[in-house]
């Protein structure tokens, strides 16, 4: 019997592998290495904690408050 996820759960992973993308896109990089550039420098940590704010945000806004995180911890892109 598969179990399946609650709404929190699939409205997570749905909006996490949203953002990953976008950010790829908005700053140059493919997927994979936005995915380990936002997990080097603390934005991945940041959103997996504080995605049920993000998403109800403008993705600019987001995507913004994502590269700052990166930038203050280290991130030169």
């Amino acid at each position: 019997m598969a179990a399946t996820l609650d709404k929190a759960t699939s409205d997570k992973i749905s909006f996490m592998t949203y953002i990953a993308p976008a950010f790829a896109d908005a700053y140059k990089m493919n997927v994979q290495e936005a995915y380990f550039y936002l997990k080097k420098y603390g934005a991945w940590d940041f959103l997996n904690e504080h995605w049920w704010a993000l998403h109800t945000d403008n993705v600019l806004y987001t995507l913004n408050d994502l590269y700052q995180i990166c930038y203050e911890n280290g991130g030169m892109r």
